[in-house]
């Protein structure tokens, strides 16, 4: 074995049994004199010492050579170099000395052989280390020297106590010393390295100061994970501990400690994680009121199933900015507890996922992603890996066409797995049991919220606290005392500056406004009255927010942001960019900001808890809010651990008062299916991948998929007019039209190509066709010497209807275009002379598709975008909002990610295969090339991204090596938290390498 080319084998060994059958001569001396391993070692772990020396571990037999030809355990030949030349000196030095010492000792000179042969090993190894010293060796071997030392002291003692015998003959003792001379020699060589190796071993065994601590904690932790798996084996009913920390290591408890700041749990996750139908890994759909603490409990199950029962887990959460913040928070327990957490958002996300052989995986994902990483397990038949799958907002079932691909990925584990477990999170519904039938599921149900929370609502200038115990639902708490000018009245009539004032800047506040212009307004309404005090509140650190906020900007800042952030205030919307949103959100958090003006979008986004809530109006746009949504934005008063008492005030007038009764005080709203909703879109998507994934082939099979959906347990209220059956022959009647199903041999479904393509890349069904068309036009002229073509190409369908174009500005980008970019144009149907007389506001008789001309206007602000990067100028050329237009490239590069996928599944699109690749990556991070390494770590934004690239880290190793410490004091504005997940999601991004095959 050659050192540095072959691994070194270890085997999994106790101390009293090694591996070297060569060695066993060796020991065997040592176990007669009683002597055995210092550390005593426990049978399933490897010793520390030689797993901490050697380069790379892994399992090997008895019979084979721990060592072979191995001479350096250190892969540095040093040592034994300097022990070859300690033995010349010394053999040098002993001949001097023979010589001189011969004529006085020719007679009485006892018999050589039996001196040499019991002491020429030990003085000889003993004089070479007495050369080399302390410093000649590794402190992982001075055990080594010890021994020698020892050793040779007895050989000396011995040879005291022995009797010398005189030779028969100086011949006879000649010849002997001349036969024995390369002996000898090579004996000595010999022994210094079988004994060097030998003491190796038992230095593995030694007690370590390195390494002790750390192979005891991790004793503890496998001995734990080991209790733990023999419990769940063989739980009942009666049995509810299994570990010391619900079935987890100590070490769990720890990290969350460590990590989250929690030293214990409330009692009704303590319950809850005790529920029998937990420990019996039964679904379970638990429901509390929000910022209740739901999420710890499905994270601590979670981790019990990917430590003790070695299973992969999916956890789906609503929105990317949510799948990313639990990366992030989740990266460090991956790294200390040795599992993968893997991103599954945008465009990020490999299917099927690399199937890995020691490690077990996390995917945190979007709605639509997991729909698809599901779909990839299951027709790689690996759906039975996945252990658990957790569903963040489940109530969100009833939310249109999102709610319909979580109904659909839900039953399609229910069906295909019967070992997986499904867990939901929801609020409090109306008919809690049907989502209980369809899940096959039991329920949890409390009220508890670990701040007491206050609902008012306001009508004219008086408090009244919601009561559903009263008859009118309203019982009055107090009169609002307003000092406010005729000017201050006729500005601000629902006296909302007075409502924030009573609480901020001392305690946060944040008011929901119906629309993204009202949360400006009001921001900047809220800032004329104030007085100097909120500037000089937390000044400097406002400032560094300001720096911040410009350097994301590219040097561009929002001008209503710089009027607010010096008073504490700001606005939140989808307007903003993720960065500026993400800067604004820590800024509140920390206590920098005090007051968020926002829309309901983010109550249910991240939480961010405050002390009082005020809802500007009981609408969202021009609809009435939903109980659902106003339940969601009343629960972010009252932050736990700071608050004993959190307030929300519904402002209201007098049309609106009767509806709001029933808002506050109504019961929790149903929730249904979709699956046939927007004229069966979910549905038809869902019996296309069906087919497509060979779980049915006729429509018997399909029926008897859908016996286990939530549309069937709802179908006498859902299918009034027609059967669920009839609609089921329906939808298989329209795939047959539109060419995406078949029938084949026996009457059986088959999917085309086109279908397969559809479903395997995600696509709309109502889009599936145009893509198609688009693509192949595109072959027939592909402009390749720019990104237009591509870009127009992989515009989202379902933001053209977003857009109204601005005709001049439209035209102005259009006459900068090449020729062979408007020619381009020319052929999707959008000339120059149409755009022309647009912008001249002259009626154009002649039909063109309008759908056409806005997706080009989208393509040419992504074209802008893609050459200049900079998002504010774009925003601003083409009056977009700067929010609008990072949206449009996240849709981008999702949709192009979908179009790539479907054109692997189209021979003839061949060629956009290569092309849409780099397209997507480019689309996804809109940076310099040099950024993009930086970029892929999840929670690293582009100003933050150039600042580790300016501080010399580089790469994503650069990044996963970094010290967090260090990080913190190089860059600017970087605290210890973020700095410490920013460098544990670079190490689990380096991680997620596929590092194994298939």
């Amino acid at each position: 074995m050659n050192a540095g080319k072959q691994e070194i084998k270890v085997k999994r060994v106790s101390c009293r049994k090694r591996s070297r059958d060569s060695l066993r001569s060796h020991l065997t001396p040592a176990k007669k004199r009683g002597g055995t391993c210092p550390q005593q070692c426990p049978k399933a772990w490897r010793c520390s010492s030689i797993m901490s020396d050697l380069p790379a571990v892994e399992y090997c037999s008895d019979s084979e050579d721990l060592f072979g030809d191995y001479d350096s355990i250190l892969e540095d030949s040093s040592l034994l170099a300097k022990l070859d030349d300690a033995e010349q000196n010394e053999r040098q030095r002993s001949a001097h000395t023979n010589a001189a010492e011969q004529p006085d000792f020719t007679a009485l000179r006892p018999s050589q052989d039996a001196v040499r042969k019991q002491s020429c090993e030990d003085v000889l190894t003993d004089s070479i280390l007495d050369g080399l010293g302390e410093e000649g060796l590794p402190p992982s071997q001075h055990h080594f020297q010890q021994q020698i030392h020892e050793h040779a002291k007895r050989s000396r003692l011995q040879d005291g106590d022995q009797t010398s015998t005189p030779s028969r003959s100086r011949e006879a003792g000649a010849d002997r010393n001349i036969e024995d001379k390369h002996k000898r020699r090579a004996t000595a060589r010999r022994s210094v390295a079988d004994q060097l190796k030998r003491t190796m071993l038992c230095n593995a065994a030694a007690p370590s100061t390195v390494s002790r601590a750390a192979v005891l904690k991790e004793a503890v932790v496998s001995e734990e994970i080991s209790v733990a798996l023999q419990a769940m084996e063989t739980v009942s009913a009666e049995t509810t501990d299994l570990g010391p920390f619900f079935g987890l290591p100590t070490k769990v408890k720890e990290l969350m400690y460590k990590l989250r700041g929690i030293k214990s749990l409330y009692d009704w996750q303590q319950t809850c994680l005790n529920l029998d139908c937990v420990q019996q890994r039964k679904n379970l759909i638990y429901s509390l009121p929000t910022s209740g603490g739901k999420t710890l409990v499905a994270e601590i199950l979670i981790l019990r199933e990917l430590l003790c029962r070695r299973k992969d887990c999916l956890f789906i959460l609503p929105y990317i900015s949510l799948v990313q913040e639990k990366v992030r928070g989740l990266a460090s327990f991956g790294l200390e507890l040795d599992f993968m957490v893997e991103e599954y958002a945008g465009s990020k996300g490999k299917f099927p996922p690399v199937k890995r052989r020691n490690k077990q995986s996390l995917y945190i994902a979007t709605i639509e992603k997991a729909h698809s990483l599901v779909n990839s397990l299951i027709e790689t038949s690996r759906v039975e890996n996945l252990g658990l799958v957790v569903v963040d907002e489940l109530h969100m079932l009833g939310d249109g066409s999102r709610g319909a691909v979580i109904e659909m990925t839900l039953a399609k584990v229910l069906y295909t797995s019967k070992t997986t477990q499904i867990i939901g999170m929801s609020a409090t519904l109306g008919n809690i049991r049907d989502l209980q039938t369809f899940l096959r599921a039991e329920n949890y149900t409390n009220d508890f919220r670990p701040v007491e929370l206050k609902e008012f609502v306001k009508l004219k200038d008086n408090i009244y606290e919601v009561d559903p115990k009263e008859e009118e639902c309203f019982r009055f708490s107090r009169h609002l005392n307003v000092k406010y000018s005729s000017a201050m009245q006729k500005l601000d009539q629902d006296h909302i500056i007075a409502l924030v004032t009573e609480v901020i800047p001392a305690h946060s506040c944040l008011v929901f406004c119906p629309t993204k212009k009202n949360c400006e307004n009001v921001a900047g309404m809220i800032c004329k009255y104030l007085t100097e005090e909120f500037l000089r509140h937390r000044e400097a650190e406002k400032a560094v927010l300001l720096r911040e906020l410009r350097g994301s900007g590219s040097g561009s800042l929002c001008p209503v942001l710089r009027r607010t952030v010096p008073y504490g205030l700001a606005y939140h919307h989808s307007g903003l960019t993720s960065e500026e949103r993400k800067l604004l959100e820590e800024a509140y958090s920390s206590g920098v900001l005090c007051l968020l003006t926002c829309t309901s979008t983010l109550a249910a986004g991240v939480n961010l808890p405050a002390r009082r809530v005020i809802l500007r109006s009981p609408y969202v746009a021009t609809d009435f809010l939903r109980r659902s949504q106003y339940k969601q934005m009343a629960g972010r008063a009252g932050r736990a651990g700071i608050d004993s008492v959190g307030e929300s005030i519904l402002i209201l007038q007098d049309k609106d008062t009767e509806m709001a009764r029933s808002l506050v005080c109504a019961p929790m709203e149903s929730c249904y299916s979709h699956l046939m909703h927007d004229g069966g879109k979910g549905l038809l998507s869902l019996i296309l991948s069906l087919i497509g994934l060979n779980i049915a082939s006729s429509v018997e099979q399909v029926k008897e998929f859908l016996s286990g959906t939530l549309l069937w347990v709802q179908r006498e209220e859902l299918c009034v007019q027609r059967s669920l059956w009839e609609e089921v022959q329906e939808c298989v009647d329209v795939l047959k039209d539109k060419d995406l199903v078949t029938v084949g041999a026996a009457h059986t479904l088959q999917v085309t190509r086109l279908g397969k393509a559809t479903y395997k890349g995600s696509v709309d069904l109502t889009h599936s066709g145009v893509l198609y068309d688009d693509l192949s036009r595109g072959l027939e002229a592909l402009l390749l010497n720019s990104f237009l073509h591509l870009l127009y190409l992989v515009t989202p369908y379902d933001l053209v209807s977003q857009c109204k174009p601005d005709w001049m500005t439209f035209f102005t980008q259009f006459s900068l275009l090449s020729a062979a970019e408007q020619k381009m144009s020319t052929a999707v149907g959008v000339s120059e002379s149409f755009v022309a007389r647009k912008a001249a506001g002259q009626t154009v008789k002649k039909a063109v598709n309008m759908a056409a001309a806005r997706r080009m206007y989208l393509a040419l602000v992504l074209f802008s975008v893609l050459k200049e990067t900079d998002l504010w100028s774009v925003a601003e050329r083409f009056r977009l909002s700067r929010g609008f237009v990072q949206t449009l490239l996240g849709s981008s590069a999702a949709f192009c990610s979908c179009v790539l996928h479907f054109s692997e599944e189209l021979e003839e699109f061949w060629p956009f295969r290569a092309l849409l690749a780099e397209l997507t990556r480019r689309l996804s991070y809109c940076v310099k090339a040099e950024l993009i390494p930086l970029m892929e770590v999840a929670g690293v934004m582009e100003s933050r991204a150039k600042q580790l690239y300016n501080a010399g880290y580089k790469t994503l190793t650069h990044l996963a090596n970094a010290d967090p410490a260090v990080l913190c004091k190089t860059l600017e504005n970087l605290y210890k938290k973020q700095a410490n997940q920013i460098v544990a999601s670079a190490k689990m991004t380096s991680l997620c390498v596929p590092d194994a095959a298939e």
